[in-house]
């Protein structure tokens, strides 16, 4: 890697930052409360060719990597939009790189420039109340019609902007055999047709500007041109954007991160007690200090994911890694950015607890901190498999 720096990606961060110092926290904290999608943001953020910069340039985006698509997100979360900014976006980001990757020219001509113009809000069904991580156990199922089609019946959750989406990019069973298992999952960008299907958003503890839904699927038709790919290769593909899924969703955390420890640090210069700064107390200065370290620090490692990532080459450790030294990085700043503030980081008007319960969530998603430790220590040191 090349540590000069690069005038391109300042370039790209000054340019988002701009856009992004027009949504102040309170546009964010409101959104937030009124469980309302921040529409305005994600417009001005397509106008400005944002939301493509992933996507080839032959289908109307910015042709750019990983990479670029890290400082874009990793500007948008430290802003103080967080994850309710960044999940507006991301998933049109990197959500369809299946389709780039494998979709067919018809599939990808229909909506990769609608996507990339801002047209086209794409939500991701993959997750199951009955399978969870073991994805295996998927039993949402898209059966043949005789003539070229499928039929979709399941349930999904936690499709996130499933109420704004058009279109989801949906695993689902083609082969119902039980030893099918990975096999006999494929995958489509199928229409959120609501006259055959329902969706509820699931109550949550954050990020309610952008709601995650359960999705009811009810002998919903797909046509079979929407496939993405072969038939049974659906689980395959998808492994080809987990690693840009965790490279991203890191960006985010560090993002996230940077924006509680720059209220912290604000507050601990301003707030005196006993006649001085709270901010000279090495009680408070140390866990700062140690918080700037840990995020500088994930942001190498998801530099480093990316750098691999655009070059074609092994990058399943690196963004791995990056992923859990993000979310552990950014649930740390986050904590002790309320703890900073101390009972003004408990109430809403500074925003650390929004942040606090944002980092939070990065342990969990998109996969939990325990099941990447399970990929390193089977894949990288060889240790035998726990389940």
């Amino acid at each position: 890697m090349d540590f000069t720096p690069d005038e391109d990606h300042e370039a790209i961060a000054d340019a988002v930052r701009r856009v992004c110092a027009d949504f102040s926290d309170d546009y964010w904290a409101q959104c937030e409360r009124d469980h309302r999608f921040p529409t305005e943001f994600y417009a001005r953020m397509a106008e400005g060719g944002w939301l493509g910069i992933a996507i080839p340039e032959e289908y109307g985006g910015g042709g750019r990597g990983i990479a670029e698509a890290a400082i874009v997100l990793n500007e948008v979360a430290k802003s103080g939009a967080a994850m309710n900014g960044c999940s507006a976006l991301h998933l049109t980001i990197f959500g369809l790189n299946p389709v780039v990757k494998f979709g067919s020219e018809r599939l990808k001509r229909a909506f990769l420039p609608r996507a990339a113009a801002g047209e086209l809000h794409v939500a991701f069904g993959v997750t199951e109340p009955d399978a969870g991580t073991d994805t295996s156990r998927i039993s949402t199922r898209a059966d043949a019609d005789g003539h070229g089609n499928y039929v979709v019946n399941g349930h999904k959750i936690w499709t996130t902007k499933a109420l704004e989406s058009e279109v989801v990019l949906l695993l689902a069973r083609t082969d119902p055999r039980p030893d099918a298992r990975f096999k006999g999952l494929s995958l489509f960008l199928a229409d959120l047709d609501r006259d055959h299907c329902t969706i509820r958003p699931i109550p949550k503890m954050g990020r309610n500007a952008v709601a995650s839904c359960e999705v009811f699927y009810d002998a919903m038709p797909v046509e079979g041109w929407r496939l993405v790919g072969k038939e049974g290769e659906g689980f395959t593909q998808l492994l080809h954007g987990f690693n840009p899924e965790r490279i991203l969703l890191a960006a985010e955390a560090i993002g996230i991160g940077e924006v509680a420890l720059r209220r912290a640090v604000s507050y601990a210069k301003a707030r005196e007690v006993f006649g001085r700064p709270i901010g000279a107390n090495q009680s408070i200065a140390h866990p700062l200090a140690l918080a700037h370290v840990q995020l500088r620090a994930a942001w190498q490692m998801v530099m480093l994911a990316a750098w691999r990532y655009d070059r074609g080459l092994d990058c399943g450790e690196a963004a791995n890694t990056a992923k859990y030294l993000a979310a552990e990085a950014s649930w740390f700043a986050a904590d002790r950015a309320v703890q900073t503030l101390g009972g003004m980081g408990y109430a809403s008007e500074h925003h650390v607890e929004r942040y606090f319960r944002e980092a939070r969530l990065q342990r969990i998603a998109p996969v939990s901190q325990e099941m990447t430790l399970n990929y390193v220590a089977q894949t990288v040191l060889g240790l035998p498999r726990s389940y």
